[in-house]
């Protein structure tokens, strides 16, 4: 099915991003969406926000997870976020699961919400699960909507491998090219990966996203496992035609049709 002809009967692609504050989560969006730029927002009738009613809305602490988020550069995704659910209080837990609900029952798929990204970061201060992760993938049911974990500022692991290396006696600069695989085959076997296999409602996958903050990071491995997780073909092609940083995927699933 020709692309224009998918978003005509679907609109945009649905994603919700969850995470803590500091996560990265706009830095993510903003590499999908190849800008720099910070995205508009739209209230749940379709009208744009002004900023400074957004800052306000901040500085009181309130948050609208109906609102949409959307890119200039990308207008046919379309970002929900739960800003305020990393405190992990029963009022914001209750607001997330009651919308990922909503949406999974939604009759028009234009209206449905296609894939959750949950950041957590591998930064040191906050490398470990939190309550509110916990009781989300405990708790939450997504129904049929794939959930992806981005881990994100994985790089932070890079340095605790480097630091081992070296402590271990490899030499300064082989330990800075060993680090990075190093960092990967520890994290494989690590308490996280066990912590999410033993969950009750464990993710779809995951993808490890190092160096986000860079001009030079790649978002193709976080854009192909979410293809990955797709089960309806036609959100499959809305997905693969709207994202625009992984060309070759599009040319995959151009041959494969």
């Amino acid at each position: 099915m020709d692309p224009s002809r998918i978003r005509d009967k679907i609109g945009r692609f649905r994603i919700l991003i969850i995470g803590r504050a500091n996560a990265g989560k706009t830095t993510i969006l903003q590499k999908v969406c190849n800008t720099s730029d910070n995205p508009e927002i739209y209230n749940s009738a379709g009208q744009k926000i002004d900023p400074a009613v957004l800052a306000a809305s901040r500085e009181r602490g309130e948050h609208d997870i109906e609102n949409e988020m959307i890119f200039k550069s990308n207008p046919g995704f379309v970002f929900h976020d739960s800003r305020g659910f990393e405190a992990g209080g029963e009022s914001e837990f209750n607001k997330v699961k009651a919308f990922i609900t909503r949406r999974s029952k939604e009759t028009k798929i234009t209206n449905q919400l296609h894939v959750i990204w949950y950041c957590i970061p591998m930064d040191e201060a906050s490398r470990s699960f939190t309550a509110a992760e916990n009781k989300f993938f405990s708790q939450c049911d997504t129904g049929t909507i794939p959930v992806i974990i981005l881990f994100t500022k994985f790089d932070a692991l890079y340095d605790v491998a480097f630091k081992q290396l070296k402590k271990n006696g490899t030499p300064r600069k082989d330990a800075t090219t060993l680090a990075p695989q190093h960092a990967e085959e520890s994290f494989a076997n690590g308490p996280q990966l066990q912590f999410l296999n033993n969950l009750p409602r464990p993710p779809k996958c995951h993808v490890c996203l190092p160096d986000m903050n860079k001009d030079s990071a790649d978002c193709k491995p976080l854009i192909e496992r979410t293809a990955e997780t797709l089960d309806n073909e036609v959100l499959e092609q809305l997905f693969v035609s709207t994202q625009q940083s992984n060309l070759e995927l599009c040319m995959k699933y151009a041959i494969e049709r």
